[in-house]
Order: structure tokens, then sequence, then C-alpha cells
């Protein structure tokens, strides 16, 4: 071989052994997401942290093996709360909130697989953290439950005695419940407002594929879920909340929600569009005026200052799907991972979901918004 063509294949190899050795760029992880927790059997949804700490989950029935639908995590397991006698009486459990009071509450939707719910079975059972027994059980009244509903995530507040409840319905309207604690009455809010519902030209994309239900012969289906993430602000007077297919964050005054007197025009007059903050299926608020959302399409946590700007806290490979929202009093908010989207109804059958699932953390350096 000629000496300048052999010295040219020479060169030409050694660059294309260096290109190929060098390491290829990878997505910059944002902030410092801590696992806390891996679970190994059902995927969980909620998570809530109580003003002492102590840290409680819960799984739903979708299909898993749900041995319990509500746990605490104590000494480096999951073991069923407040007993396993206790969780025979939970038909299948969304959320699970700490009121800031002393007591777990336990929203149990009644509607094992999305079905319709049992008759009379809706309803929010409350934990009395100190004795861990039962103390009280609200059955949402019928007025307020639909064929449809589905009983997503709850906020309370204890200086006007309301729970603030999200219906997410996969194929009716959408709505805020407003509970009455005391008398154990109930309104349906918002039913069917554009606020509580499937944004029509939303397509989610996660992990760079749409997301659809996928059957098993080859057909599919739009996501829709409707309004699903709440928060409470600090001083009680405004209720933020979103649909699951939907970007964009809402808010309302919650004693209009609150009064009969107000006519749904009326309240629908007083919505606020806050505008787009990712696809979010938690929502939370902290003490100084921030509502925290997950991003489940960019494996995110974000945050929304007092000033109304978003910043990312969170973003790494790891939070797929980003579910409940909790702030616990250690300045930390904690959240679950379960990779919903992995499930099986949306991949034609074939349940791509990875064990473990994670429950994390961030550091907010912020309190919870308080409930009296």
């Amino acid at each position: 071989m000629n000496p300048l063509r052999l010295a040219a294949a020479v060169a030409l190899a050694f660059s294309l052994h260096v290109h190929a050795a060098e390491p290829v760029p990878q997505q910059r992880p944002i902030g410092h997401a801590e696992r806390v927790f891996a679970f190994t059997g059902a995927m969980p949804t909620g998570v809530s942290v109580s003003e002492t700490g102590r840290i409680f989950v819960n799984f739903p029935q979708w299909g898993d093996e749900v041995p319990f639908g509500v746990g605490e995590i104590r000494d480096g397991r999951v073991v069923a709360y407040p007993s396993a006698e206790a969780n025979r009486d939970f038909l299948s459990v969304q959320s699970v909130v700490a009121d800031g009071q002393g007591k777990l509450w336990v929203l149990d939707t009644a509607a094992p697989g999305f079905a319709a719910p049992k008759p009379g079975g809706p309803k929010l059972v409350a934990v009395d953290l100190k004795t861990n027994q039962v103390a009280r059980t609200v059955v949402f009244p019928s007025n307020v439950i639909l064929p449809t509903t589905y009983v997503n995530d709850v906020r309370f507040d204890f200086r006007t005695g309301t729970a603030y409840v999200t219906d997410s319905s996969l194929s009716g309207p959408g709505a805020i419940i407003v509970l009455d604690l005391a008398s154990g009455k109930a309104l349906r809010r918002l039913s069917g407002h554009a606020s509580t519902s499937p944004d029509p030209a939303f397509v989610p994309v996660v992990e760079g594929e749409s997301m659809q239900v996928r059957n098993a012969d080859g057909s599919t289906q739009p996501f829709t879920v409707a309004s699903d993430g709440i928060a409470l602000s600090a001083d009680g007077k405004t209720l933020y909340y979103s649909a699951l297919s939907s970007r964009h964050l809402y808010a309302v005054p919650t004693a209009l929600l609150r009064d009969p007197a107000v006519s749904e025009a009326q309240l629908a007059a007083a919505v606020k569009d806050l505008g787009e903050k990712g696809a979010s299926d938690g929502l939370e608020a902290d003490a100084d005026g921030a509502v925290y959302a997950s991003d489940y399409e960019h494996n995110s946590i974000r945050k929304r200052a007092p000033d109304g700007s978003w910043s990312t806290l969170a973003s790494d490979g790891r939070l797929l799907w980003p579910d409940t929202l909790s702030i616990g009093p250690d300045g930390y908010l904690y959240f679950t991972a379960n990779q919903l989207h992995r499930q099986a109804g949306f991949h034609g059958g074939r349940d791509l979901r990875e064990k473990t699932y994670g429950l994390f953390r961030v550091k907010i350096d912020a309190r919870p918004a308080p409930t009296r």
C-alpha cells in the first residue's frame, strides 16, 4: 500500500476509535430527588406525611394483587394501617391525606377498576393517629355521586369544616365536590365545566410516546381523565385544581364554592385559568403561598411561586409518572412515582411496568399549608 494511503487509513481508524470512545451526551438531571422507599408489590398512588413525620401510602384496586389498601411505612416496610381488619372495609382507596390535626383521612372510591361506584360506598374514613383507630366515617350523599364518579383527591379546611374532593371521571363530567363535614351534606360544583373536564386538544406524550388507551384487539381511545389534582391555599380562600388530561392550572374562590346561593354561572365566571403548568397528577400548596405540581410528561416536579412564575425543582429519568404530593414537617415534598403510563391498558395488554416503584422527596424548605 502507498505509504501516504496507509498513514491516512491509520489516522482515520484512530479518529473513529477516539470518537467511539467518547461519552454520549445525556439528559441533564435537575435538582436532587432522593428515593426514600422502594415498593416491590402493588403500585402505589397516594402518599401523605403527618405532622409528626409518619408516612402513609395507599394502593388502589386497579388489577394488581393488593393485600391492603392503606399502609404505613414503618421500619423499612409497609404494614397495613390502621390494621388488616380495618382495611377489609375499604373497597378501593385512591388517596390518603393527613389533616395536620391528628387524623389520617382515607378516600375510598368504592369503584374497583374504575367501575361504577357501589351505592353508598364512596366515603371518607378518619383514623385517629394517636389511637390508630377509626374515629369517623363520612359517606358521600347520593346527590353528588354519579354512576361515572371517581372520587380522586381531597383537601381539608377546618376553619370552615369543609372537605374539597375532585371527581376525576373517565367517562362522565368532572367536578369539585364540596362536603360539609359536620352535617354530611355536599354540593357538586363546576360539574362538566371546562376547568374540571379533559382538554379536548390535549394529547400527552410520555417517554416519547403519545399516551392513549390501546386495547389488545388493536383499537384505541383517547386518554381522558377529568379533575384530579387539588390544593388549598394557606389562607383557605383559594382552591387550585387541574384535570389529569390537561396542562392548565385553575383557581376558584372557596367562599363561592361553599355557598349554595351562588349559581353555577356565577361560579364559572369566577374561575381563573392560571395558564400552563405541565400535565399533572398531583398538586400541593405550602404555607408561603407556593403551589407544587407533578409533570408526568417530563418526569418532573414543578413549583409555582406566589408571583406566578414557574420553576423545575427536580427532573430525572427515575421519576416515571410522579403522582401524589405531600409536604412533610421536615421541609421536604414527598411524592410517589408509579409508572402509571406503562400499565397494560396503554400498551395493548402488555404490562411494561418494572419493579420497583418509588417514593421520593425533594427539599423545599417550606411548611405544609395549615388546615386550621
